[in-house]
């Protein structure tokens, strides 16, 4: 069965983005184990301001890969053949990809989207990079309001640079 992963960065004190979206406090001086985590999925599930701020990257960061843009609706302008909108419940969106045979599915954000996957149960492993940064204030990992969800700690690896990367298996008991 596909798998629905969380692959994602946040600052030391829980947010994906700063203040207004920033996300200049990224890291980009290696490749934290992301060639191999993108050659292992096919399908990327993001949420609307994640992907309106994908569009403004310098390079198109889900180059050959089906994207699921998840909106509540109004006007959103589609950059690629491979890029969908949609405003059915990411549990219904999970399950239909589910059905057919493919690579893995990356959940790529935002925190909203995140939320409901964890409330529907559909993540199945969290890979998250967290920087040796704190923003103060910004886009939080996960909305407020979640339900508890268990995590069994699966590796771990530490970089130079600070950047200490955690991955989970959600724990289904």
């Amino acid at each position: 069965m596909r798998r629905l992963k969380l692959f994602i960065a946040t600052s030391l004190d829980g947010y994906i983005a700063g203040r207004d979206g920033d996300v200049s406090w990224l890291f980009h001086d290696a490749d934290y184990g992301y060639a191999a985590f993108f050659a292992g999925i096919d399908t990327v599930l993001v949420g609307r301001r994640t992907y309106e701020t994908a569009l403004a990257f310098e390079r198109w960061p889900y180059p050959e890969r089906k994207t699921v843009v998840f909106t509540r609706g109004g006007e959103l302008s589609i950059s690629s053949p491979d890029t969908a909108a949609t405003s059915r419940a990411p549990s219904d969106v999970v399950a239909d990809l589910r059905l057919h045979d493919g690579k893995d599915l990356w959940l790529a954000g935002g925190g909203e989207l995140i939320r409901a996957c964890l409330d529907h149960r559909l993540i199945d492993d969290i890979i998250v990079s967290i920087h040796p940064v704190v923003l103060g204030e910004g886009i939080p990992l996960v909305a407020g309001g979640t339900i508890a969800t268990r995590l069994a700690l699966v590796a771990e690896r530490r970089y130079p640079s600070g950047l200490v990367q955690l991955s989970f298996r959600v724990d289904r008991d």
